[in-house]
Protein backbone atom coordinates (compact mmCIF):
# COMPACT_ATOMS: atom_id res chain seq x y z
CA UNK A 1 0.00 0.00 0.00
CA UNK A 2 2.92 2.31 0.78
CA UNK A 3 3.80 2.10 -2.90
CA UNK A 4 0.68 2.92 -4.22
CA UNK A 5 0.12 5.81 -2.55
CA UNK A 6 3.61 7.37 -3.44
CA UNK A 7 3.09 6.27 -7.39
CA UNK A 8 -0.44 7.86 -6.76
CA UNK A 9 1.34 11.34 -5.12
CA UNK A 10 4.04 10.94 -7.97
CA UNK A 11 1.76 11.35 -10.89
CA UNK A 12 -0.03 14.11 -9.27
CA UNK A 13 3.30 16.41 -9.73
CA UNK A 14 1.67 16.79 -13.21
CA UNK A 15 -0.91 18.55 -11.71
CA UNK A 16 -2.64 21.05 -14.05
CA UNK A 17 -0.43 23.74 -14.15
CA UNK A 18 -2.79 26.90 -14.44
CA UNK A 19 -6.61 27.37 -13.91
CA UNK A 20 -9.33 30.03 -14.15
CA UNK A 21 -10.20 32.23 -10.96
CA UNK A 22 -13.98 31.19 -11.91
CA UNK A 23 -16.00 28.93 -14.15
CA UNK A 24 -19.24 30.26 -14.56
CA UNK A 25 -20.89 33.26 -16.07
CA UNK A 26 -24.40 34.28 -15.93
CA UNK A 27 -26.95 36.78 -17.51
CA UNK A 28 -25.54 39.74 -15.26
CA UNK A 29 -21.91 39.43 -15.48
CA UNK A 30 -20.06 38.99 -18.58
CA UNK A 31 -16.84 38.53 -16.85
CA UNK A 32 -15.73 35.07 -15.82
CA UNK A 33 -12.78 35.04 -14.31
CA UNK A 34 -8.88 35.55 -14.30
CA UNK A 35 -6.51 33.02 -16.10
CA UNK A 36 -3.63 32.07 -13.37
CA UNK A 37 -0.44 29.92 -13.10
CA UNK A 38 -0.39 27.28 -10.19
CA UNK A 39 1.71 29.43 -7.34
CA UNK A 40 4.46 26.54 -7.68
CA UNK A 41 4.86 27.26 -11.21
CA UNK A 42 8.14 29.41 -11.44
CA UNK A 43 7.13 31.46 -14.22
CA UNK A 44 4.60 34.22 -15.62
CA UNK A 45 1.96 34.25 -18.41
CA UNK A 46 3.51 36.28 -21.87
CA UNK A 47 0.11 36.19 -23.31
CA UNK A 48 -2.49 34.11 -24.20
CA UNK A 49 -4.87 33.07 -26.94
CA UNK A 50 -8.30 31.45 -27.33
CA UNK A 51 -9.12 28.56 -29.87
CA UNK A 52 -11.55 26.17 -30.73
CA UNK A 53 -14.98 26.05 -32.20
CA UNK A 54 -16.25 28.25 -29.10
CA UNK A 55 -13.81 30.73 -29.29
CA UNK A 56 -15.57 33.77 -31.13
CA UNK A 57 -17.95 33.82 -27.73
CA UNK A 58 -14.70 34.99 -25.55
CA UNK A 59 -12.52 37.72 -25.18
CA UNK A 60 -9.37 37.67 -23.21
CA UNK A 61 -7.94 41.11 -22.32
CA UNK A 62 -4.33 42.58 -20.87
CA UNK A 63 -4.83 41.50 -17.80
CA UNK A 64 -5.75 38.04 -18.41
CA UNK A 65 -9.54 37.87 -17.64
CA UNK A 66 -11.80 35.84 -19.76
CA UNK A 67 -15.23 36.74 -20.94
CA UNK A 68 -17.86 35.97 -22.58
CA UNK A 69 -19.73 37.79 -25.53
CA UNK A 70 -23.39 37.01 -24.82
CA UNK A 71 -24.59 38.73 -27.72
CA UNK A 72 -23.39 36.05 -29.81
CA UNK A 73 -24.21 33.35 -27.50
CA UNK A 74 -27.01 30.98 -27.92
CA UNK A 75 -30.06 31.59 -25.35
CA UNK A 76 -30.42 27.92 -23.85
CA UNK A 77 -26.99 27.03 -23.80
CA UNK A 78 -26.06 25.45 -20.15
CA UNK A 79 -21.97 25.46 -20.96
CA UNK A 80 -19.15 25.79 -23.50
CA UNK A 81 -16.19 24.31 -23.75
CA UNK A 82 -13.21 26.67 -24.64
CA UNK A 83 -9.53 26.10 -25.62
CA UNK A 84 -7.07 28.45 -23.79
CA UNK A 85 -3.13 28.48 -24.41
CA UNK A 86 -0.82 30.74 -22.10
CA UNK A 87 2.83 31.21 -23.55
CA UNK A 88 5.10 31.30 -20.97
CA UNK A 89 9.11 31.51 -20.97
CA UNK A 90 9.22 27.79 -19.95
CA UNK A 91 6.82 26.69 -22.79
CA UNK A 92 3.40 26.89 -24.01
CA UNK A 93 0.24 25.30 -21.69
CA UNK A 94 -3.28 24.59 -23.26
CA UNK A 95 -6.18 23.25 -21.30
CA UNK A 96 -9.83 22.82 -22.20
CA UNK A 97 -12.11 24.99 -19.82
CA UNK A 98 -15.89 24.22 -19.26
CA UNK A 99 -17.52 27.43 -18.75
CA UNK A 100 -20.99 27.09 -16.64
CA UNK A 101 -24.30 29.07 -17.37
CA UNK A 102 -24.38 30.10 -13.52
CA UNK A 103 -28.21 29.16 -13.24
CA UNK A 104 -27.31 27.41 -9.48
CA UNK A 105 -29.92 27.26 -6.52
CA UNK A 106 -29.68 29.87 -4.16
CA UNK A 107 -32.11 28.62 -1.35
CA UNK A 108 -29.68 27.42 1.64
CA UNK A 109 -30.55 23.67 1.42
CA UNK A 110 -27.88 21.29 1.23
CA UNK A 111 -29.30 17.43 0.82
CA UNK A 112 -27.50 15.25 3.19
CA UNK A 113 -25.88 12.80 1.43
CA UNK A 114 -28.42 13.28 -1.28
CA UNK A 115 -32.42 13.16 -0.53
CA UNK A 116 -32.56 10.16 0.26
CA UNK A 117 -34.25 9.69 3.35
CA UNK A 118 -38.13 10.64 2.84
CA UNK A 119 -37.64 9.02 -0.81
CA UNK A 120 -36.84 5.73 -0.14
CA UNK A 121 -33.32 5.20 -1.90
CA UNK A 122 -29.99 4.75 -0.34
CA UNK A 123 -27.57 7.48 0.94
CA UNK A 124 -25.33 8.42 -0.88
CA UNK A 125 -26.57 6.69 -4.42
CA UNK A 126 -26.72 8.22 -7.68
CA UNK A 127 -30.80 8.05 -7.17
CA UNK A 128 -30.35 10.41 -3.80
CA UNK A 129 -28.53 12.73 -5.80
CA UNK A 130 -30.78 12.81 -8.49
CA UNK A 131 -33.84 13.45 -6.04
CA UNK A 132 -31.88 16.42 -4.24
CA UNK A 133 -31.71 17.51 -7.86
CA UNK A 134 -35.26 17.54 -8.87
CA UNK A 135 -36.47 18.95 -5.24
CA UNK A 136 -34.37 22.01 -5.89
CA UNK A 137 -31.68 21.75 -3.43
CA UNK A 138 -29.05 24.63 -3.92
CA UNK A 139 -26.31 21.43 -3.03
CA UNK A 140 -26.33 18.04 -2.94
CA UNK A 141 -23.42 16.74 -0.18
CA UNK A 142 -21.88 13.38 -0.57
CA UNK A 143 -18.58 11.38 0.81
CA UNK A 144 -15.68 9.98 -0.96
CA UNK A 145 -13.44 6.77 0.20
CA UNK A 146 -10.42 5.47 -1.72
CA UNK A 147 -9.77 1.77 -2.51
CA UNK A 148 -6.91 0.00 -2.72
CA UNK A 149 -5.94 0.03 -6.08
CA UNK A 150 -6.65 4.67 -5.76
CA UNK A 151 -10.08 4.37 -7.40
CA UNK A 152 -12.43 7.13 -5.41
CA UNK A 153 -16.17 5.56 -3.89
CA UNK A 154 -18.87 7.20 -2.76
CA UNK A 155 -19.91 5.86 0.56
CA UNK A 156 -20.07 7.44 4.28
CA UNK A 157 -18.54 5.03 6.86
CA UNK A 158 -15.12 3.32 5.49
CA UNK A 159 -16.62 0.38 5.42
CA UNK A 160 -19.91 -0.95 3.61
CA UNK A 161 -21.46 -4.31 3.94
CA UNK A 162 -18.70 -5.11 6.16
CA UNK A 163 -16.27 -4.50 3.43
CA UNK A 164 -13.07 -1.79 3.77
CA UNK A 165 -12.85 0.62 0.93
CA UNK A 166 -9.59 1.30 1.67
CA UNK A 167 -8.09 -1.99 1.58
CA UNK A 168 -10.05 -4.00 -1.53
CA UNK A 169 -9.48 -3.66 -5.01
CA UNK A 170 -12.18 -2.02 -7.47
CA UNK A 171 -12.77 -4.96 -9.07
CA UNK A 172 -14.70 -6.65 -5.62
CA UNK A 173 -16.04 -3.05 -4.95
CA UNK A 174 -18.18 -2.50 -8.13
CA UNK A 175 -19.68 -5.42 -7.30
CA UNK A 176 -21.23 -4.24 -4.46
CA UNK A 177 -25.12 -3.63 -4.63
CA UNK A 178 -27.00 -0.46 -3.04
CA UNK A 179 -30.56 -1.55 -1.58
CA UNK A 180 -32.05 -0.04 -4.74
CA UNK A 181 -29.67 -2.22 -7.55
CA UNK A 182 -27.15 0.15 -8.11
CA UNK A 183 -23.46 -0.42 -7.62
CA UNK A 184 -22.02 1.13 -5.18
CA UNK A 185 -20.96 4.34 -7.53
CA UNK A 186 -17.42 5.75 -8.15
CA UNK A 187 -16.61 9.20 -7.72
CA UNK A 188 -16.45 9.15 -11.52
CA UNK A 189 -20.11 7.56 -12.22
CA UNK A 190 -21.14 9.93 -9.57
CA UNK A 191 -20.03 13.20 -11.10
CA UNK A 192 -20.94 12.32 -14.50
CA UNK A 193 -24.39 11.97 -13.34
CA UNK A 194 -23.97 15.30 -11.12
CA UNK A 195 -22.78 17.72 -14.49
CA UNK A 196 -25.83 16.88 -16.26
CA UNK A 197 -27.49 19.74 -15.14
CA UNK A 198 -26.58 23.49 -13.89
CA UNK A 199 -28.97 23.79 -10.49
CA UNK A 200 -27.59 21.88 -7.83
CA UNK A 201 -23.75 22.55 -6.89
CA UNK A 202 -22.38 18.92 -5.40
CA UNK A 203 -21.16 19.05 -2.13
CA UNK A 204 -17.76 16.60 -2.25
CA UNK A 205 -16.70 15.63 1.48
CA UNK A 206 -13.10 14.02 1.54
CA UNK A 207 -13.26 11.68 4.27
CA UNK A 208 -9.64 10.68 6.40
CA UNK A 209 -8.48 7.06 5.63
CA UNK A 210 -8.12 4.71 7.91
CA UNK A 211 -4.66 4.09 6.88
CA UNK A 212 -3.58 7.32 8.12
CA UNK A 213 -2.44 10.64 6.80
CA UNK A 214 -0.81 9.95 3.73
CA UNK A 215 -3.72 8.12 2.34
CA UNK A 216 -5.70 11.05 3.09
CA UNK A 217 -3.26 13.30 1.17
CA UNK A 218 -3.15 10.82 -1.94
CA UNK A 219 -7.51 10.82 -1.74
CA UNK A 220 -7.50 14.43 -2.38
CA UNK A 221 -5.10 14.49 -5.47
CA UNK A 222 -6.94 11.49 -7.08
CA UNK A 223 -10.44 13.43 -6.54
CA UNK A 224 -9.25 16.92 -7.53
CA UNK A 225 -7.62 15.31 -10.79
CA UNK A 226 -10.88 13.40 -11.67
CA UNK A 227 -12.97 16.43 -11.09
CA UNK A 228 -10.46 18.68 -13.61
CA UNK A 229 -10.65 15.68 -15.78
CA UNK A 230 -14.38 15.69 -15.74
CA UNK A 231 -14.01 19.58 -16.43
CA UNK A 232 -16.68 19.48 -13.52
CA UNK A 233 -14.91 22.40 -11.86
CA UNK A 234 -18.09 24.94 -11.51
CA UNK A 235 -20.42 22.41 -10.11
CA UNK A 236 -17.83 20.92 -7.03
CA UNK A 237 -17.47 22.51 -3.64
CA UNK A 238 -14.62 20.83 -1.14
CA UNK A 239 -15.40 19.96 2.64
CA UNK A 240 -12.98 17.66 5.02
CA UNK A 241 -12.72 17.23 8.63
CA UNK A 242 -8.74 16.84 7.76
CA UNK A 243 -7.30 20.06 7.70
CA UNK A 244 -4.44 19.17 5.76
CA UNK A 245 -6.71 17.72 3.20
CA UNK A 246 -8.55 20.95 2.95
CA UNK A 247 -5.71 23.00 2.88
CA UNK A 248 -3.88 20.29 0.53
CA UNK A 249 -7.36 21.07 -2.02
CA UNK A 250 -7.08 24.78 -2.11
CA UNK A 251 -2.58 24.27 -3.04
CA UNK A 252 -3.90 22.20 -6.30
CA UNK A 253 -6.74 24.03 -7.16
CA UNK A 254 -6.88 27.48 -6.20
CA UNK A 255 -10.38 28.57 -7.69
CA UNK A 256 -11.88 25.41 -5.74
CA UNK A 257 -14.84 26.75 -2.56
CA UNK A 258 -12.98 24.81 0.99
CA UNK A 259 -14.83 24.67 3.75
CA UNK A 260 -13.29 22.90 7.14
CA UNK A 261 -16.36 20.62 8.95
CA UNK A 262 -14.73 19.98 12.33
CA UNK A 263 -15.45 22.83 14.24
CA UNK A 264 -12.36 23.47 16.27
CA UNK A 265 -11.13 26.79 14.11
CA UNK A 266 -12.04 30.02 14.95
CA UNK A 267 -13.36 31.83 12.02
CA UNK A 268 -10.59 34.13 11.97
CA UNK A 269 -8.47 31.34 11.62
CA UNK A 270 -10.00 30.01 8.62
CA UNK A 271 -10.09 33.35 6.97
CA UNK A 272 -6.58 33.41 7.60
CA UNK A 273 -5.81 30.62 5.91
CA UNK A 274 -7.97 31.52 2.77
CA UNK A 275 -10.86 28.98 3.22
CA UNK A 276 -13.78 29.42 1.54
CA UNK A 277 -16.25 28.93 4.67
CA UNK A 278 -16.78 26.98 7.74
CA UNK A 279 -19.01 23.82 8.18
CA UNK A 280 -19.80 23.00 11.44
CA UNK A 281 -22.25 21.00 13.29
CA UNK A 282 -25.08 23.18 14.86
CA UNK A 283 -23.73 22.29 18.79
CA UNK A 284 -20.15 24.42 17.51
CA UNK A 285 -22.13 27.28 17.09
CA UNK A 286 -24.60 26.89 20.04
CA UNK A 287 -21.52 27.04 22.02
CA UNK A 288 -20.08 30.08 19.97
CA UNK A 289 -22.76 32.29 19.36
CA UNK A 290 -20.45 35.14 18.08
CA UNK A 291 -18.66 33.12 15.24
CA UNK A 292 -21.67 33.55 12.85
CA UNK A 293 -20.80 37.60 13.50
CA UNK A 294 -17.13 36.67 13.09
CA UNK A 295 -17.49 34.57 9.87
CA UNK A 296 -19.68 37.18 8.17
CA UNK A 297 -17.15 39.96 9.16
CA UNK A 298 -14.56 37.42 7.44
CA UNK A 299 -16.52 37.01 4.41
CA UNK A 300 -16.79 33.73 5.43
CA UNK A 301 -20.12 31.32 4.06
CA UNK A 302 -21.49 29.81 7.52
CA UNK A 303 -23.00 26.36 6.64
CA UNK A 304 -24.61 23.97 9.94
CA UNK A 305 -25.12 20.01 9.73
CA UNK A 306 -26.84 18.54 10.45
CA UNK A 307 -30.30 20.29 11.06
CA UNK A 308 -33.40 18.20 11.20
CA UNK A 309 -35.37 19.73 13.24
CA UNK A 310 -37.55 22.52 12.24
CA UNK A 311 -37.29 24.98 14.95
CA UNK A 312 -33.15 24.73 14.76
CA UNK A 313 -33.89 25.44 11.14
CA UNK A 314 -36.00 28.37 11.71
CA UNK A 315 -33.21 29.76 14.35
CA UNK A 316 -30.50 29.33 11.57
CA UNK A 317 -32.41 30.83 8.74
CA UNK A 318 -33.16 34.02 11.04
CA UNK A 319 -29.20 34.31 11.13
CA UNK A 320 -28.75 34.63 7.96
CA UNK A 321 -26.13 31.82 7.38
CA UNK A 322 -25.48 30.42 3.74
CA UNK A 323 -26.36 26.72 3.97
CA UNK A 324 -27.96 24.31 6.04
CA UNK A 325 -27.11 20.69 5.69
CA UNK A 326 -30.09 18.17 6.33
CA UNK A 327 -31.53 15.01 6.11
CA UNK A 328 -34.90 16.48 5.78
CA UNK A 329 -34.46 18.83 2.51
CA UNK A 330 -38.74 18.66 2.06
CA UNK A 331 -39.03 19.90 5.18
CA UNK A 332 -36.30 22.79 4.94
CA UNK A 333 -37.44 23.74 1.42
CA UNK A 334 -41.05 24.44 2.39
CA UNK A 335 -39.90 26.78 5.64
CA UNK A 336 -37.61 28.34 2.84
CA UNK A 337 -40.37 28.86 0.57
CA UNK A 338 -43.05 30.31 3.09
CA UNK A 339 -40.38 32.99 4.59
Amino acid sequence: MAFLIMNCLGQNKEQSTFYLSNYTFSKMENEIGQVKLNPNIETEIESITIEGENARLFKIDKNHKLSILKSKTPSNTKWLDVIVKAKTSKGELTDTFRIVMDEFIRNKVIAHRGAWKNTGVPENSIAALQHAIAMGCEGSEFDVHMSADAVPYINHDPEIQNVSIAKSMSDDLTKIKLTNGESLPTLESYLKAGIQQNKTKLILEIKASELGKESSIALSHQVVDLVEKLKAQAWVDYISFDYDVCKEVMKMAPYANVAYLNGDKTPTELAQDNFFGLDYHYGVLQKNPDWIKEAKQKNLTINIWTVNDQSLMETFLKQDVDFITTNEPEMLLKLVEDK
